[in-house]
């Protein structure tokens, strides 16, 4: 394509080109991780943007760059108002914009919702499989009831299709069953069963991903030490900082998630340093770490890699050329200022 040009993909067009990749997504992802924790990528702390009259919202700015086999540059631009649920409307909005490498020029710009939701599902079911490893997942256990959980359970039921039994757990009865509805049409092998309280759900499941808008710690019980439990803390600030201490934690980048107040962040205030968390998923990944510390639960808080976005960005770029989906706005940029009347 012309350097003169863009392309543009709105969300329906990225989902249609990610429609049954969810191996390719896993294995970009993985890819990604790896060329990170190699230091082949630069990867600025995210810019958040508060709103005084209601600390619930924010919008977050991710910038990055990706060398290897991956070589992209970007930034992505999410927006998330939890109260929009309410009026019928998702909580998360996105834009992410691709710059080519070799000049600076933007060549894409595409919805970035479904991006963003993808790649951090995708990283949760590779991080619970690393630690996972060859023992059998049964029990699987989702709180908080929105899209990034559903992605998830959809990356897991692909890569663990062993799993036979779903819990789950909104503090809206109305979302969980409508979650409930969702699963039972897509995975009707799976049996689902609405549980009244997440410590229910963290006692009987053996795997608990955490996807909720929480802003602050609300799970203080910790189940039996002993355990070979795996909680996928993706939302970050659902458990205390006790919890976290007595975990195995496995974080995507130490620096980048302690800070903006996750469960990770308030640990390291507690104690005053951050020997708790033993490792990260690109260790897992490239085998300088073990994939488990025995008799504790495994803990993986990613606060969410700007790498990401941009490998799933350069994904679907690539195949919406490849395929001529999307819309080409030519000559995006002015002549140059020399040129001009």
């Amino acid at each position: 394509m012309s350097d003169e040009n863009i392309l543009v993909l709105n969300g329906d067009q990225v989902l249609t080109l990610f429609q049954n990749r969810d191996f390719e997504i896993m294995q970009i992802i993985k890819s990604a991780y790896k060329i990170y924790e190699e230091g082949n990528s630069f990867l600025p702390h995210s810019s958040f943007l508060r709103f005084p009259d209601n600390i619930n919202n924010r919008i977050i700015a991710l910038p990055a760059y990706l060398d290897g086999e991956l070589k992209t540059a970007g930034i992505k631009w999410i927006a998330s108002f939890p109260d929009n649920l309410a009026m019928g409307i998702e909580r998360a909005s996105a834009v992410l914009i691709l710059n080519s490498t070799e000049n600076g020029r933007p060549q894409a710009m595409m919805e970035s919702s479904v991006i963003s939701a993808k790649r951090t599902a995708a990283s949760a079911a590779i991080a619970a499989n690393y630690l996972q490893g060859k023992q059998l997942l049964t029990k699987l256990g989702i709180i908080g009831c929105g899209l990034i959980n559903f992605e998830t359970l959809r990356f897991l039921i692909a890569s663990r299709p062993e799993i036979e039994t779903l819990f789950i757990y909104d503090l809206s009865l109305a979302r969980a069953e409508q979650f409930k509805l969702k699963c039972q049409q897509l995975f009707d092998k799976l049996e689902i069963f609405i549980l009244q309280d997440p410590n229910t759900v963290l006692k009987i499941a053996s795997l608990i991903s955490f996807g909720t808008t929480a802003i602050k710690p609300h799970i203080f019980d910790i189940p039996d030490q002993g355990s070979d439990k795996i909680i996928l803390h993706i939302s970050l600030r659902d458990l205390s900082p006790e919890f976290i201490l007595s975990a195995d934690n496995i974080v995507d980048d130490i620096d980048h998630v302690c800070r903006a107040g996750t469960s990770i962040h308030l640990a390291e205030q507690l104690v005053g340093n951050r020997d708790f968390v033993r490792c990260t998923i690109g260790g897992l990944i490239n085998g300088t770490a073990q994939p488990r510390q025995d008799n504790k639960i495994a803990v993986f808080s990613p606060f969410g890699l700007g790498i990401l976005d941009l490998a799933l960005g350069k994904l679907a770029y690539d195949l919406a050329i490849k395929e001529n989906k999307g819309t080409i706005i030519k000559s995006f940029f002015p002549v140059p200022w020399l040129q001009r009347k």
